[in-house]
């Protein structure tokens, strides 16, 4: 009796297990599948991070060196000058009082400038509020406002910080309204190694 109902059991058993056999190999091939798509996804996101907008960071940050600092790149930021600033005018333009706010460009150009060449000179910080966008060449010596090569973002921090540079322009201009220096030799003892400058023409 026992072995009889055992044999009309065996094929029920075998039917539902079977079934649930099914139902776990279509639940492991979904499963399956579904790391193989969220795989796919993250490598496919990972190559839409890299490529091409990364690429082209990684490219915008290799084209200026960070190499000179506290000097900018000569290659990306060389200097440039305000041609109507000369020696003969210095008493019409940098001399005045209150003449060089009137050829600063706004800050909505700045700002976008810095911006822009904080990833072409690769800083790892990339907050603008840590750097100045500085005129290579001051504007209190005639450099020129809007001009690329003469604007860079000049970092706040480090031991030689912006403001640093910024007491050296001053001193630098008044040297030259007094009449100690010639515009053209503090332009260009600035440009070669402001951190020196003073010194080069013994100020």
């Amino acid at each position: 009796m026992g072995t009889v109902a055992r044999q009309k059991a065996g094929p029920a058993q075998e039917s539902a297990s079977m079934m649930l056999r099914q139902r776990l190999a279509a639940t492991a091939a979904a499963s399956v599948l579904a790391a193989a798509g969220l795989a796919a996804g993250t490598g496919t996101a990972q190559a839409a991070t890299a490529h091409p907008a990364a690429a082209k960071s990684v490219a915008r940050a290799a084209s200026c060196s960070r190499a000179q600092l506290p000097l900018p790149d000569p290659s990306c930021t060389p200097g440039a000058y305000n041609p109507a600033v000369t020696q003969a005018t210095i008493g019409k333009t940098i001399c005045v009082s209150g003449w060089t706010a009137t050829v600063r460009p706004p800050t909505s150009y700045t700002n976008a400038l810095k911006v822009q060449q904080i990833a072409q000179y690769g800083y790892a910080d990339t907050n603008p509020a840590d750097y100045e966008e500085d005129h290579f060449v001051p504007l209190e010596l005639g450099g020129a406002p809007r001009d690329p090569r003469n604007l860079w973002p000049e970092p706040r921090y480090g031991s030689q910080p912006s403001a640093s540079k910024d007491s050296v322009e001053n001193k630098l201009k008044k040297a030259v309204c007094s009449g100690r220096v010639g515009l053209d030799a503090a332009r260009s003892a600035i440009v070669t190694d402001w951190t020196t400058a003073l010194s080069r023409l013994g100020l």
